[in-house]
């Protein structure tokens, strides 16, 4: 027997833990869940938890519907909302089909082979997300409305900033569970806040960002509030994003990212591949119609380019010393799939390290003021979904990345979002039917 799994077995009949949730994502980082009884719980690690897959979006047909949960056991978490008597943990899971082979729409699956990857190269992949949010009020039935919390802005304190309780609430129930968040402050729009996470490794951050989004919305819940991961939920004010902070250490712990115009050769060549297949993967950092109403507004870029400290570029290197050196990825949002999204760009820094990729000069001026012809020295971002996913379907690095399964799966479902989209009546109602209550 693993001995990690005895000790999460030791653990839940030492703690009074009664209940135990299964948890996984659909192929577009959706949240997913079985309840099990305490006493199940050797059984799920030894022989899986069978669910119906064929109701889960993305994953099987009908016809060939069983697929399996097997817990991972390094991501035990209690829920701290819930009553200590009678205890809640949680357990992210790995799924697999009824012959103990890996399905290839399970995201964190494809995460961890792409971090082997990472480890054959001598190297390690950290990431420290920046997550923004928005927080609206309930109507007198309990239904979420577009009314922001408050009216205050960024950097704003109480009594302007209304967020001050539900964010430090947040950020305790957190730390409770292990995750740390480094700071937290409202952001630019009315009811807009930002939670920074200390970084750790790729796929610890992507556990963290689904747990992170579930804490938020059932503690908004909890204080008469809706919590919304939409990009663009409000049109003129600031769209959320999801910025994703990587840098690689070699096996002796440096860091490869360094500041000012010095960068170690792979470290840019990192850089490069990512730059190379942004467009490719828009359809994935980028996966709602509402992700394209935020790109181009309130610093979030529009343009394939980077450079250092400038916040109107795709990729920047903050200024940062040691082991916080890094590059600031700012183009992506909090609807994504953050195990697909790790890993592709991870494979697209990959292949741009193999590659050994050049990187292009830095973008040293302001794109949101420059002129059009300054403009067309870069390659800009899909102009909506439907352009983002035929880049996808196109794109032999996508193809190579994915299992022909999910990839299909994928495109087909964005296809069919868009297609609903745009024979829509009344546009504004069918994307919030499409994506409010789900994100």
């Amino acid at each position: 027997m693993n001995q990690s799994m005895q000790e999460i077995l030791e653990f839940v009949e030492e703690n009074d833990v009664k209940f135990i949730r299964l948890a996984f994502c659909d192929i577009f980082g959706v949240q997913k869940n079985i309840s099990i009884m305490a006493s199940e719980l050797e059984h799920a690690f030894l022989h899986g938890v069978s669910f119906d897959a064929s109701f889960v979006s993305g994953f099987m047909n009908v016809e060939d519907s069983d697929l399996l949960l097997f817990p991972d056991p390094a991501t035990l978490s209690t829920l701290p909302w819930r009553s200590p008597q009678g205890q809640v943990i949680r357990l992210f899971c790995f799924i697999r089909y009824p012959d103990g082979r890996p399905f290839e729409g399970d995201g964190r699956y494809l995460l961890c082979e792409t971090l082997k990857k990472v480890r054959e190269k001598q190297l390690h992949c950290n990431v420290g997300l920046e997550c923004e949010f928005y927080l609206f009020e309930k109507d007198e039935s309990g239904n979420p409305t577009k009314i922001p919390q408050d009216k205050a802005g960024y950097l704003d304190i109480a009594p302007l900033d209304r967020g001050e309780n539900i964010r430090r609430q947040i950020c305790l129930t957190l730390e409770e569970m292990g995750i740390s968040i480094t700071s937290s402050h409202h952001e630019g729009g009315p009811g807009q806040n930002e939670m920074v996470f200390r970084y750790t490794d790729a796929l610890e951050a992507a556990d963290n960002l689904i747990t992170f989004k579930s804490v938020v919305k059932t503690l908004a819940y909890g204080s008469g509030l809706y919590a919304s991961f939409l990009p663009k939920p409000l049109p003129g004010k600031n769209g959320s994003g999801l910025h994703i902070n990587l840098s690689l250490f070699n096996m002796k712990g440096e860091n490869l990212f360094k500041t000012g115009q010095e960068h170690n050769k792979a470290s840019e060549s990192f850089i490069a591949g990512i730059l190379n297949k942004a467009v490719d993967m828009a359809a994935f950092t980028n996966p709602l119609i509402n992700s394209y109403a935020r790109l181009g507004e309130f610093e979030a870029p529009e343009y394939v380019s980077w450079s250092h400290q400038n916040r109107s570029q795709m990729v920047r290197i903050p200024a940062a010393k040691g082991e916080f050196s890094r590059m600031e990825m700012r183009s992506t949002d909090p609807s994504l799939n953050p195990y697909l999204a790790l890993h592709l760009i991870i494979e697209a820094g990959l292949l741009g390290i193999e590659e050994g990729k050049e990187l292009p000069p830095p973008c040293n001026i302001d794109l949101y003021e420059a002129g059009e012809e300054e403009r067309k020295a870069y390659a800009k971002l899909p102009k909506n979904l439907e352009a983002a996913v035929d880049l996808a379907a196109e794109s032999d690095f996508i193809r190579s990345a994915l299992p022909e399964k999910t990839f299909e799966g994928y495109i087909a479902a964005k296809r069919g979002e868009w297609r609903d989209y745009i024979l829509s009546d009344d546009k504004s109602v069918k994307e919030d039917a499409l994506y409010f209550l789900t994100y």
